[in-house]
């Protein structure tokens, strides 16, 4: 019997969020993504040592951060099938806008989120397949220079 290395429903890459409330987060990415709870497991007092939940196609593991740790904010690359959708309700269930969907020279449209807790999302749609020296073009181009500039003057933590 052959054993895949890599269990059934998993990706190759699986991210963490650690955090003072996992249940807090967990809550948000219902709300914001979609997500489904796979499943917790709470010590006595009740923090969380080890939960499960899928966005779309991914798992992503979360658990309570000990108390004396410092805070490390995650940040995820989510692909979803409308950005601009998808970023509105990130902002409706409690996340702060960092930038604003836009389109990019790769030909995807990204908006980033900071969640509550912290963590950044950069959420994605791919709207058109762009080839190298297409994308080359855009890097040069004003409209995709303006974009650019605009996504990396972006101050994550202010």
């Amino acid at each position: 019997m052959t054993v895949n290395p890599i269990p059934e429903g998993y990706t190759t890459v699986t991210p963490w969020i650690i955090s003072q409330d996992t249940a807090g987060i967990i809550r948000y990415l219902e709300t914001a993504f979609d997500a489904v709870e796979l499943g917790r497991v709470t010590d006595a007092e009740g923090r969380i040592g080890h939960a499960e939940v899928r966005i779309g196609d991914a798992i992503v593991m979360l658990f309570d951060a000990r108390p004396d740790w410092p805070s490390t904010p995650a940040f995820l690359r989510l692909y979803v099938p409308d950005a601009d959708t998808t970023h509105r309700r990130a902002v409706e269930a409690g996340g702060t806008s960092t930038t604003e969907v836009t389109h990019l020279p790769w030909g995807d449209r990204v908006g980033r989120v900071r969640d509550p807790f912290g963590n950044l999302w950069w959420i994605q749609t791919r709207v058109e397949e762009v080839s190298e020296e297409e994308m080359t073009r855009r890097m040069s181009d004003p409209e995709f220079t303006k974009a650019m500039d605009y996504v990396q003057s972006a101050r994550f933590f202010s």
